[in-house]
């Protein structure tokens, strides 16, 4: 038997200097950009995840897993494990790595089609990027098998 799921889900595109945050909902199947995180302590980036934990209430967080090209793990891929595991070890929730290969590229394709160049652009491709882990995610989790 299928089974919708339910629920929010924060995604996240995960980098030493920013982190892009990204929200959806399972009933619609739609991300939405929310905003990037411009800290590179870890105090302030979890303070400001937990917010938005206590915000949007979700069921399950996604992080966008780095990998080469090729699909071969470096240490950006190690460093963001890290932060899944720290992300599911302070607040509890489900927390799953999905392949983000091209994410950025593709996100900064999409703001340079709409014009948006220099700082604006920067500030807008985390958030953009993570968006796009999220839909990706939910166009390959639609729905789950239930016994």
């Amino acid at each position: 038997m299928m089974q919708v799921r339910r629920g929010s889900v924060l995604a996240f595109d995960f980098g030493t200097k920013r982190i892009g945050v990204a929200m959806g909902e399972w009933e619609t199947g739609l991300a939405h950009a929310l905003e990037t995180i411009a800290e590179e302590a870890n105090a302030p980036r979890f303070e400001r995840i937990g917010a938005l934990l206590v915000e949007w209430r979700p069921v399950e967080l996604v992080v966008g897993l780095p990998l080469s090209l090729e699909g071969a793990e470096h240490e950006l891929t190690k460093r963001c494990r890290r932060f899944a595991n720290q992300l599911h070890g302070r607040f509890g929730l489900p927390v799953h790595l999905i392949d983000e290969r091209l994410t950025s590229v593709e996100a900064e394709a999409r703001l340079a089609e709409m014009g948006i160049r220099g700082e604006r652009r920067r500030a807008l491709t985390d958030s953009l990027a993570a968006e796009q882990i999220l839909q990706d995610y939910f166009s390959h989790h639609a729905t789950t098998r239930t016994e």
